[in-house]
């Protein structure tokens, strides 16, 4: 049975926070969806899982390990387990990443 996630219906922004929303939440995959105004920032942390980042929309600069990767819509970044990652909306530009994780076999 397909599952189909419309992110343009899901894209949400608070001004004080980010929007954080879960879209799945399985054993073998979880599904996040953050959405940042100009500025906010999700701070680099590290999980035991592998994660896939990707910019929706927008532009930002984000953190995997010691690097720095400026990246817009369309972009995808893979992350290895224990690596510590972020993300923050560029000045003047929101943000919309969708997080993919999967478990480390």
């Amino acid at each position: 049975m397909a599952e189909v996630l419309d992110l343009k219906k899901l894209i949400k922004f608070h001004e004080d926070r980010i929007s954080r929303e879960m879209l799945a939440d399985k054993p073998e995959m979880r599904v996040a969806l953050m959405c940042l105004e100009p500025g906010q920032e999700l701070k680099p942390h590290k999980a035991p899982l592998r994660l896939m980042m990707y910019c929706v929309e927008g532009r930002g600069v984000f953190t995997v390990g010691d690097e720095e990767i400026e990246a817009d819509e369309k972009t995808a970044i893979l992350c290895d387990p224990m690596v510590p990652h972020g993300f923050k909306a560029s000045r003047g530009e929101r943000l919309v990443v969708m997080a993919v994780v999967t478990p480390v076999e």
